[in-house]
């Protein structure tokens, strides 16, 4: 990465901003502000109330925080019944469960027909659209390309701005089919233009569901396997939401209680999941593993990796910042259901890309880091912790021939599910109520003094 070189003004700027953003730490406890919107024991701030989906890591008893084995609930349905239903009857469920956060409910046959038929009459992007917004104003981020895209299809809607429930349902559907046309093409439109690769568009199918169409546009007809797709699908539905608290959902209901249109609130979401701490953490999985695989010559020896994670935890080894990444949760304490869903069929995906002898590295860190994390900690600062989704997410997606970059925008196009369903929540309910948290000013009074007197 090249140094940046900046004139004297925005140097002298910057250390007067550094200087004048600092506030001492001690005055949070002073004034009793809960930073980052959690409380003392880290469990986060109650702001509002929801109908979409529960996320469930432990319980208190007598004032104190109880781990026991985590929960996600989509309109009041496990997770684990919607992947295993879907499972049984060996067919994807990513698009009912957009159907249920959406509308509460699970659609009977007549319903899920009309619904996929609708959506895939929604996937295909106007050509004329694509070409300017995608392939010629190009991109070398897809979360940005994703977000710019977003806000111009406001431009093709003649009732952007409308309100209504009809409206809101109608702008929602017609995301949630085309974000993952705009990722593909995205994606292909930088590897053209950064990589000197082909360029490649592929049309959506509208017979196909969400997983199949992305893989369809991303390899080709033929070019991906049953498995692939089924575990593509897992992900999808594991990611469509996890409450109304995780950083960019509540970005949406902030944005979406200003009144303002649909495609400026996703954009906001959008913009809030490119953040590294929200959603790039499979990236750094996927970076640490390929550390340890480097630094740890015998995988299957227990002490060996034991002995490096401990450096890593004492900041002597990897990136230095003394985390383990994909173990441990905001929520989830004993175990993340995601992760255990997940794991299954990434299993069974090692077989196939042969890639066992990886995936029981994986298993083995998961195993070992719990413990020797609560080890290291002590007993009085350690909290209970467990592999997290994003554990295994890389995994899965390298093994499936998913590239990096587009491992936080697969996030969004999972999440928009979610997103939509708490806008339309916050726009039914709460209309009218614009979220407007507080803030304690701190900084001391001062003089002014005329400019011809100031130093």
């Amino acid at each position: 990465m090249s140094k940046l070189i900046f004139p004297p003004i925005v140097k002298q700027l910057s250390e007067s901003v550094v200087k004048a953003s600092k506030i001492d730490a001690g005055l949070f406890e002073t004034y009793n502000v809960k930073r980052g919107l959690r409380n003392a024991d880290h469990s986060g701030v109650l702001v509002g109330l929801t109908n979409v989906g529960d996320v469930v890591g432990y319980k208190k008893e007598n004032n104190e925080l109880v781990p026991i084995d985590g929960q996600l609930v989509y309109r009041g349905i496990s997770v684990d019944a919607l992947v295993n239903g879907a499972k049984e009857q060996n067919r994807h469920g990513f698009d009912e469960v957009v159907y249920l956060l959406l509308s509460g409910k699970l659609p009977n046959l007549k319903e899920h027909a009309e619904f996929m038929e609708y959506m895939g009459e929604l996937r295909k992007l106007p050509d004329d659209f694509t070409n300017s917004m995608i392939l010629t104003n190009k991109g070398n981020n897809i979360m940005n390309m994703l977000a710019r895209t977003v806000l111009g299809l406001y431009n093709l809607d003649k009732d952007a701005d409308e309100l209504t429930p009809e409206n809101l349902v109608y702008q929602s559907l017609n995301l949630i089919a085309k974000v993952p046309t705009i990722i593909a093409y995205s994606y292909h439109s930088m590897r053209h233009y950064y990589l000197n690769k082909t360029l490649s568009i592929r049309h959506p199918d509208a017979s196909l569901s969400t997983a199949e169409n992305f893989l369809l546009m991303m390899k080709g007809a033929g070019k991906y396997t049953k498995l692939e797709a089924d575990i593509l699908d897992l992900a999808l539905i594991l990611h469509a939401d996890h409450g109304g608290g995780n950083n960019s959902t509540f970005t949406i209901r902030v944005t979406s209680s200003t009144k303002t249109d649909t495609y400026s609130a996703i954009a906001s979401a959008i913009a809030s999941l490119k953040g590294p701490l929200h959603g790039g953490a499979n990236h750094e999985v996927l970076c640490m593993m390929d550390n340890i695989k480097e630094n740890v010559k015998n995988w299957d020896d227990k002490q060996e990796v034991t002995d490096y994670l401990i450096k890593m935890l004492n900041k002597k080894a990897y990136d230095r910042t003394g985390k383990i990444y994909g173990i441990g949760h905001a929520v989830y304490t004993i175990s993340d259901p995601r992760a255990i869903l997940l794991k299954k069929q990434a299993k069974e995906l090692a077989k196939e890309k042969g890639k066992l002898e990886e995936f029981e590295l994986y298993e083995m860190i998961e195993n070992l880091a719990p413990e020797i994390f609560y080890n290291f900690k002590g007993d009085k600062v350690a909290k209970r912790v467990c592999a997290n989704v994003d554990f295994y997410s890389g995994f899965v997606y390298n093994c499936i021939g998913i590239k990096e970059s587009l491992y936080t925008p697969l996030f969004a196009m999972s999440r928009i599910a979610g997103w939509c369903s708490h806008r339309l929540e916050e726009l039914t309910f709460d209309a009218g109520k614009i979220i407007r948290p507080a803030y304690k000013n701190v900084y001391p009074q001062q003089s002014y003094i005329q400019i011809k007197d100031r130093k």
